[in-house]
């Protein structure tokens, strides 16, 4: 008979597996894409919440126990940025969040031919998140403060307002992020793979390319399942079934980042090429190739 093992004490925030091992980031991994999550209900995602509420609280629930602590901060991460009516600090939380992983994203898959200061990277990500909330905050107070729209309009309206603010953020974020590249250049090579030299110009194409990517990522996954989803609920089986519109929601989520994030990706290759004539004098007179590559990044 296999030995069973104990659920570890519940960490909030943390992982309920070993990160430092192989292992323990695959069960993390596997946890977190686990498909029974779609099945949540509503009612049980609000239980979650304030589980993990009175937990920061201090205030200890009879017979809750780690595994179910860790269950409910695994529920409560299945939505965030889609999530119907939120407040203001719910506001602030999940754009805080979500830019906060863009800009690790954006510096992990940055051009590093050249160092990043760390005071830079301070800096843009304070701006990158900075500009999330205030400019998703700005357009949630707009909404609430305006007359003219319908309580039908009006509601369609905030679930759209996280498109903007992301794609908007989004931007900075890579510029923010990645603003080094524009002061100190990016390495271009030749068809040999030798470096020629380091042109701002083809930076400046980079950081640009990057920038489409990430407006067009979030487009289809927070403007598609606000619209799927607003039509949905005025069908027959969602005003019977209440409880089946947090997994459809889900699914629909689920099924457009499948689809956005290759499309999003694919727009340009990593390895971009751009015209000698349009890089720096320096470099035009360093080669006679006609065209040559840069690391666009990701």
């Amino acid at each position: 008979m296999e030995e069973r093992r104990e659920c570890p004490p519940f960490k909030l925030g943390k992982s309920m597996f070993d990160q430092t091992t192989f292992y323990g980031r695959l069960r993390h991994f596997l946890d977190i894409i686990d498909p029974r999550t779609l099945l949540v209900s509503e009612r049980e995602l609000l239980r979650a919440v304030e589980t993990l509420d009175d937990y920061k609280k201090g205030v200890a629930r009879l017979g809750v126990t780690d595994k179910q602590l860790w269950e409910a901060q695994k529920v409560k991460q299945v939505v965030g940025l889609l999530l119907p009516n939120q407040t203001l600090a719910t506001t602030v939380f999940w754009q805080w969040l979500n830019q906060s992983h863009n800009a690790c994203v954006n510096y992990a898959n940055r051009n590093a031919s050249k160092p990043t200061p760390t005071a830079r990277f301070a800096q843009g990500y304070l701006g990158a998140v900075g500009s999330a909330v205030v400019l998703a905050v700005g357009l949630s107070v707009f909404i609430q403060r305006a007359s003219g729209f319908s309580p039908a309009t009006r509601l369609l309206i905030q679930r759209l307002i996280p498109f903007p603010a992301v794609a908007t953020a989004n931007v900075c974020n890579v510029l923010l992020m990645r603003h080094n590249e524009l002061q100190e250049g990016v390495d271009v090579v030749d068809e040999h793979g030798r470096v020629v030299g380091t042109s701002r110009t083809a930076a400046k194409h980079a950081l640009a390319e990057t920038a489409v990517t990430r407006i067009v990522l979030p487009m289809p996954i927070l403007v598609l399942p606000p619209l799927i989803m607003a039509m949905l609920e005025r069908t027959a089986l969602l005003r019977a079934r209440p409880r089946l519109a947090l997994p459809l929601q889900t699914l629909v989520c689920t099924a457009t980042f499948a689809a956005a994030l290759p499309l999003a990706i694919a727009i340009f290759p990593q390895y971009s090429q751009i015209d000698v004539s349009q890089l720096e004098p320096e470099i035009q007179a360093s080669t006679t190739d006609k065209i040559l590559t840069y690391n666009k990044g990701l």
